[in-house]
């Protein structure tokens, strides 16, 4: 058993508890709540700090061990040595203070199970396995030949192309055959691929409507990238849980939205970190880059005036602390989300009690500090919700325990 004492508590959803207490047993907290009230713990171990919270979600994040925003460079390196790059960003992201990732496209169905088994200490991830698309959308490296492409995705990795309704229902099958827990699909162009217009949509929604249906069988939710609102407005007619960017969204698309109850994953962090590292952009990407990034920053804007529910993602994929949005910097979006008109509490909250949501019927019961509720928990040296640029900065988070187990500082 462990008791934490601090000044500020915040529970993850609800008003912040000013001397407060949060008492672990075991994988799980069994109090957290004002000191006054806190049951005795005689032989707990005892951490005291300035500010107790929820451990954070990304439930935007890609593990490929890549270390450049060209896409086109997967297929030429080894998985192995992928995913060897990958286990030091486990150990970035817990730093941070991130003990659950949505890993919507990469190798998170793998290291999901080495954390599970205790050999890595890392988040508990929730994977996609493959990002489904279409031939010649987001998910298909242009430059490639297709057979090439085909050949890639045999080997289970990144990407998985798709066309036509049966052979969507064979690709998410073949994700859940890797207990995917969620399923990642491209509704429209994107950004870092190289052909593909934003705006245009690429699924059907025939295709869309297939997808979302098997996944629904084996009770899994389709987190659905899109940028254009004919592709936001498709997914959510098939039934998607989320959106991923939502970059044209406007009044239309934020109602429905609400009306279907789907969550946004905004996903800035990668926008701000690309337009600040131009010159390590594709120039094809950077073009594009360019022309959203504004309508972008609206959109969000427009969907917190109008109610949508937000979850923090970063769309964070790059490993090695000198490289732009590289894991380790996750703490940054919440930064982003206040710049863009959240209070500091809004944006802790979609970063905490919101994130198992994104997940449907595969979400645990994390992101609070609430008795019964997963002991994933982090500690800071000062107040977010006085200063939110605290939770950016790695060395600001003191303690991280995930499971009950205190993971940081290392052992």
């Amino acid at each position: 058993m462990q008791r934490i004492t601090a000044d500020l508590l915040i529970p993850g959803r609800g008003d912040p508890v000013r001397d407060g207490v949060v008492v672990l047993d075991g994988a799980r907290i069994s109090y957290a709540g004002p000191a006054g009230r806190a049951p005795d713990t005689p032989g707990a171990g005892a951490c005291q700090a300035v500010t107790v919270m929820p451990g954070m979600w990304d439930c935007h994040g890609h593990f490929m061990g890549s270390r450049t925003f060209d896409l086109g460079q997967l297929p030429q390196e080894p998985v192995a040595l992928r995913g060897a790059r990958s286990a030091r960003d486990l150990r970035a992201a817990l730093d941070a203070g991130v003990t659950s990732v949505r890993e919507v496209g990469g190798l998170g169905v793998y290291l999901a199970r080495a954390v599970a088994e205790g050999v890595l200490d890392g988040p508990a991830v929730y994977a996609a396995g493959s990002v489904l698309s279409t031939t010649g959308g987001h998910g298909d490296l242009h430059a490639y030949p297709l057979p090439w492409m085909h050949d890639f995705a045999r080997r289970d990795t990144e990407f998985r192309l798709a066309d036509g309704p049966d052979e969507c229902i064979r690709a998410v099958r073949e994700q859940l055959r890797r207990n995917a827990r969620v399923i990642k699909v491209c509704a429209s162009g994107g950004v870092l691929s190289e052909i593909d217009h934003p705006v245009h949509q690429q699924f059907t929604l025939a295709e869309l409507r297939a997808i979302v249906e098997v996944a629904g069988m084996a009770e899994r939710v389709v987190a659905a990238h899109c940028h254009g609102k004919p592709g936001i407005m498709a997914a959510l007619e098939a039934g998607v849980r989320t959106i991923e960017h939502g970059t044209y969204l406007d009044d239309e698309c934020c109602d429905a939205m609400r009306e279907t109850g789907a969550i946004l994953v905004p996903t800035r962090t990668i926008i701000e970190d690309m337009l600040a590292h131009l010159d390590a952009v594709p120039g094809y990407a950077a073009a594009k880059l360019v022309a959203i990034a504004d309508v972008h920053a609206k959109g969000m804007v427009n969907a917190m005036a109008r109610g949508v529910t937000i979850a923090m993602g970063t769309d964070i994929g790059l490993t090695g602390p000198e490289r732009p949005n590289s894991w380790g910097m996750n703490g940054a979006e919440l930064v982003h989300l206040v710049t863009l008109g959240m209070t500091p509490l809004q944006a802790i909250e979609a970063a905490t009690a919101t994130g198992p949501l994104t997940l449907g019927p595969q979400a645990p019961r994390s992101g609070r500090l609430e008795a019964g509720y997963d002991a994933d928990v982090i500690t800071l040296d000062a107040d977010p919700l006085a200063d939110i640029s605290v939770i950016a900065d790695p060395g600001r988070v003191t303690g991280v325990w995930t499971a009950g187990r205190r993971v940081k500082p290392a052992a």
